[in-house]
């Protein structure tokens, strides 16, 4: 009762000033097919996005604890995300909570809990292609207002101009339930330009709730024998790291010449 009590004290104070808890636990490669059998997940019933993240080589951001990026949703809108991690809830200004799609919540795996907030502005159809074509500035794609907010919390201002496209990795989203489990919950496909695949499965509750759902989640999937990675990796790393890779791979190769053979 006391180690219950106390872990429920834990939980309290890591999520507090949050809105909502999202519990997440990632699956490798060999165990994606395991779990799409067994929730039933198709590409007929599914949600396909294409995802780019913006960052500098050296992953400036994201050492700063800032993911800026954006979402091409197949028969829906766009839109683009500034999330800063960690923070603390009483440090943000109410001045943001007045925007529809600002959050701030515990993002919790097994082991951790963090506190994020994030913004997302929405992007108008066709503009994301030109930037990740090179058509259009990145600057374009973000709002003053998400410059104005990682101002404000961060203390820096962001310099697109210095950054990258990495991406896009094609990304399939599926909403369910199921009868073991009290929570919706989401799971997100995502596939590299290299063919690998990291899955993420997820359920959100009040952060009231935060000790008993993260311990409803893990024993739900462990009785489903859905096998986790046991490292947690974060799947936005494990993408940013292949095509930070790939780019600086490609400006490290020397170009090849055209052949000058006599006509």
């Amino acid at each position: 009762m006391v180690r219950a009590a106390t872990t429920r004290g834990a939980a309290a104070r890591a999520v507090a000033g949050a809105d909502t808890i999202e519990i997440k636990a990632t699956l490798p490669d060999p165990r994606v097919r395991q779990a799409l059998a067994r929730f039933g997940l198709t590409a007929s019933n599914d949600e396909t996005r294409y995802i780019y993240f913006f960052d500098t080589p050296g992953l400036d951001l994201l050492r700063a604890g800032i993911i800026a990026r954006a979402r091409r949703v197949v028969g829906d809108a766009h839109d683009s995300t500034v999330k800063l991690r960690p923070v603390d809830p009483g440090d943000v200004p109410r001045k943001w909570h007045k925007f529809r799609d600002f959050k701030i919540e515990a993002d919790a795996s097994e082991a951790d809990m963090v506190r994020s907030a994030s913004f997302s502005m929405p992007v108008r159809k066709g503009l994301i292609k030109r930037v990740a074509g090179g058509r259009k500035p990145i600057a374009e794609i973000f709002s003053a207002e998400q410059e104005d907010f990682l101002m404000s919390m961060a203390g820096r201002a962001i310099d697109f101009a210095g950054l990258a496209v990495l991406g896009p990795l094609v990304a399939q989203r599926w909403e369910f339930v199921d009868p073991g489990c009290p929570w919706p919950i989401t799971a997100e496909l995502w596939k590299r330009g290299d063919g690998k695949r990291l899955m993420e499965v997820s359920i959100r509750a009040p952060a009231a709730q935060a000790a008993a759902a993260v311990g409803g989640f893990m024993a739900f999937l462990q009785e489903v024998g859905v096998e986790r990675d046991e490292s947690q990796q974060s799947k936005t790393r494990w993408a940013l790291d292949y095509y930070v890779g790939k780019l600086t791979g490609a400006r490290a190769r020397p170009a090849t010449r055209a052949s000058s053979s006599p006509r």
